[in-house]
């Protein structure tokens, strides 16, 4: 039976009524459900895999680092842009264009014949992440506002599984066939995944009056972390202060700084920063830098400890495979992880959940610092640790639905993407360029090998400056204005209620 719901937001705005099936609410659950276990296959099954692309086109793991990195800057400047397209023109219709690009990119990535093409076909994938936030977004127009929480747990929790796809299957993929089969397949999926997004989908009700799109301020932002981005990630072998560093540092930081004066002063800006006054709305994204940067450095950091050799206390000495088999388990934690955070935000509202996520994830990452000795050990490490973040990212997903009025939920979604994907962009080039400092020599059997592996110093580094990250998310968390969802007597629908 379909309902009609009108709600009142935490910053006091009310939402027009918006009808809601619950055979169209079912329907689009599953399939974004679906596009989150492609999109997260595909990003975990690339992690494992990339020392072996680095050997593949003999190339350094800075540049390596860039497989995961070129595909979150893309997708973290182009994120906002698309979401203010979807809030114009529809989410549906946005959310199949960025498909299209996601599909156009991993399907060149399998056919890649230099690294540098790869990289380029991993920033043409990057533009489709967009599908996520217009995803998230899809969500508040079909579902009432008081499920919405439990829908973006069970998408959020459900990525897992294609988390856990992509580090054992694609494990499995990129040892036996190569890595280029491993986006062959995720192009096949990404194909079926469409074709049932544009004739199950249905078309958002509510688009903006506004069709003015700010693409300069767009192109200042990608420009800005792109330059950025770069220093960050050549700095250890140019030397930080390198003549090319500083080419590099100083257009990348003046543009940064440029964007948000020259947002300040546009009507329609890509991004709202007068939004971020909204005190929910800027903790949500000031966490999601902080859970994005922290979820790729663990991530990252593991990938090379766990493959690194067990002689001289490197690391576990394992295989791609087993790599993936000791990292996969993890992903169940944050499948179950998902569901119950839905849920428990949905009745105590997000701050108890978000104080919750940051001490588990603190708590996570000092296992690290003396509980690493075996696959086992990382392996429940690792449960707790990203058990943490996922109980960070769905309260900060239903506190922008919540707190933002409906015709800039899908652009307001999009800001916090891009700043999640910025703060996962830094994570990996971080981990990298403290394995590269500190490294030491492989010694066999008294003789030098002249190759050198990061170090325990490094790693130690890797999970104390995780903590420290997650120490200030905690804090940043203890602001935030909670509320819950109050069933009201008699038939009306549920309100937001803030909490005392």
């Amino acid at each position: 039976m379909d309902r009609e719901t009108t709600t009142a937001t935490s910053s006091g705005s009310i939402n027009p009524p918006v009808r809601k099936g619950t055979s169209d609410a079912t329907r689009t659950l599953l399939i974004l459900t679906g596009v989150g276990l492609l999109v997260n296959y595909v990003e975990t099954m690339v992690i494992p895999g990339v020392p072996t692309i680095q050997h593949y086109f003999h190339t350094t793991p800075t540049i390596a680092s860039w497989i995961t990195s070129a595909y979150l800057i893309v997708g973290s400047a182009v994120s906002p842009l698309f979401g203010k397209l979807g809030d114009v023109y529809g989410k549906k219709r946005l959310f199949l264009i960025s498909l299209v690009f996601y599909m156009a990119g991993v399907g060149s990535a399998g056919f890649a014949p230099s690294i540098y093409v790869l990289l380029a076909a991993r920033a043409l994938q990057g533009v489709g992440f967009a599908i996520i936030p217009l995803g998230l977004a899809i969500v508040t127009d079909v579902f009432p506002r008081e499920r919405v929480a439990t829908a973006q747990g069970i998408i959020s929790g459900t990525f897992a599984i294609g988390a856990a796809l992509g580090l054992v299957i694609g494990s499995y993929v990129v040892e036996d066939l190569g890595w280029q089969y491993a986006f062959h397949t995720a192009l096949i999926l990404s194909l079926v995944l469409f074709a049932i997004s544009a004739k199950m989908l249905i078309r958002d009700p509510v688009k903006s009056a506004n069709k003015s799109i700010d693409y300069l301020g767009a192109a200042i932002l990608m420009g800005g972390t792109t330059l950025l981005l770069i220093y960050a990630t050549e700095g250890p072998t140019l030397g930080w202060l390198a003549l090319e560093e500083v080419a590099l540092l100083i257009p990348g930081a003046a543009l940064f700084t440029f964007f948000f004066f020259f947002e300040n002063k546009r009507t329609n800006p890509l991004i709202a920063l007068h939004l971020l006054r909204i005190r929910n709305v800027l903790i949500s994204n000031l966490v999601g830098i902080i859970s994005g940067a922290v979820m790729f450095l663990l991530f990252f950091g593991l990938v090379y400890y766990t493959q690194q050799p067990t002689t001289g206390g490197f690391g576990l000495g394992l295989s791609i495979i087993q790599s993936g088999l000791t990292l996969a388990p993890s992903t169940i934690g944050m499948l179950v992880g998902g569901l119950v955070v839905g849920r428990l935000t949905q009745r105590s509202g997000p701050k108890p959940v978000l104080i919750l996520g940051s001490t588990l994830t603190i708590f996570g990452l000092a296992l690290f610092l003396f509980n690493r000795a075996t696959s086992l050990d990382v392996t429940l490490d690792m449960v707790v640790a990203l058990f943490g973040v996922i109980a960070l990212i769905v309260p900060i997903v239903n506190m922008l639905a919540i707190s933002l009025p409906r015709d800039t939920i899908a652009v307001g979604l999009g800001m916090n993407t891009m700043l999640r994907n910025l703060g996962g962009a830094i994570g990996p080039i971080v981990a990298t360029v403290i394995i590269t400092t500190y490294q030491s020599e492989l010694v066999v059997h008294g003789i030098p090998t002249g190759l050198y592996f990061g170090n325990a110093t490094g790693f130690n580094y890797i999970f104390i400056l995780g903590i420290g990250l997650m120490i200030l998310a905690l804090a940043i968390s203890l602001a935030t204005k909670n509320y819950t969802f109050k069933a009201q007597a008699g038939p009306k629908p549920e309100t937001v209620a803030p909490a005392n």
